[in-house]
């Protein structure tokens, strides 16, 4: 299932608004090429701020396990898939992933000279319950229908924090003063935002969406331990039904294809950060099957562990 952008922070109502917010998008794709001056991922002075620079499109999806956070992109497109549902957003458009999952990233829009330009910021809970409280101080207004994840088309004020804030990073003593203060105006924009009270639930203990995080929290810290549905639903207070109906709404995934994305990413980490090998990575994780993990990880990733560890490696050198 692909799926558009299906939420806008605002419409444009006439084109000097079209052309003001252009203008601003050019701006926040310059300072973010400043920062990342050749391909890959940059992180910057401001906690959970990082900027990417892509001159060429995606043939394969890249798999990844993103914690929870927003993406704005300055320059050319991008796919995320989740589950079965696959994401499209391109320029001036934010996607919003607001709880830790398996994904799978594409470039699909990239050239020497209009490189894949973006900035992510990691979402932290607990000052978007901070937040929270003061955008929806008599309570957040009831979900109606939950998503794993968001595309939004930007409004010219998104815009324009995402460019100050990494303006920020170009001034002595911004990035430590100012940069926080410019992250919470973009998180209580997207807060009053059409998805604002989603994101909200995120940071209430006792709302739905906060149960299965702390399921989800749970998963992360436990993978390699056996684990059963009914006492992973028990622990979060839901009937067994009941959490597998919001666990899926929410992460697009069961609890137990979750369970094996994560085991199946902490299998490549091991394999290529600490040169182990297959059959040792697999027991660490959890399986007790070699064979059984060379299907999952084959399946999962697209190669047989060696070989696709042998890929990532000659790519890196």
């Amino acid at each position: 299932m692909t799926i558009e952008s299906e939420h806008t922070l605002a419409t444009p109502a006439n084109d000097s608004i079209k052309e003001s917010l252009a203008v601003e998008t050019l701006h926040l794709a310059k300072l973010i090429s400043d920062q990342a001056p050749y391909d890959g991922t940059f992180s910057q002075r401001i906690p959970g701020l990082s900027v990417s620079r892509y001159s060429r499109a995606n043939k394969n999806d890249v798999k990844s396990f993103d914690l929870p956070s927003m993406l704005i992109v300055a320059q050319g497109a991008k796919t995320v898939t989740v589950g079965q549902e696959i994401y499209r957003f391109n320029q001036s458009q934010i996607l919003m992933l607001p709880i830790a999952l398996p994904i799978a990233l594409k470039v699909t829009q990239a050239s020497h000279f209009e490189p894949y330009l973006s900035m992510k910021l990691v979402l932290d809970p607990q000052k978007i319950a901070e937040l929270a409280l003061r955008v929806y101080p008599h309570g957040v207004p009831a979900i109606t229908k939950w998503s794993a994840n968001y595309v939004l088309s930007a409004d010219l004020g998104m815009i324009n924090a995402a460019s100050r804030l990494v303006e920020c990073l170009t001034k002595t003593g911004d990035a430590e003063l100012l940069g926080p203060l410019v992250m919470d105006e973009i998180l209580i924009r997207v807060l009053r935002s059409p998805i604002g009270s989603r994101i909200a639930e995120l940071g209430f203990a006792g709302s739905k969406a906060h149960l299965v995080t702390r399921a989800v929290t749970w998963l992360r810290n436990n993978f390699s331990h056996q684990m059963k549905v009914a006492e992973l639903a028990e622990m979060v207070h839901m009937s067994e039904s009941t959490f597998r109906v919001h666990f899926k709404s929410i992460t697009s995934l069961s609890p137990l294809q979750y369970q094996k994305a994560l085991r199946l990413h902490e299998a490549r980490r091991l394999m290529v950060s600490e040169s182990m090998d297959a059959t040792t990575a697999c027991n660490l994780v959890g399986y007790a099957s070699p064979s059984q993990f060379n299907r999952d990880y084959s399946r999962f990733f697209g190669s047989p562990p060696k070989r696709d560890v042998v890929g990532i490696t000659s790519t890196s050198d």
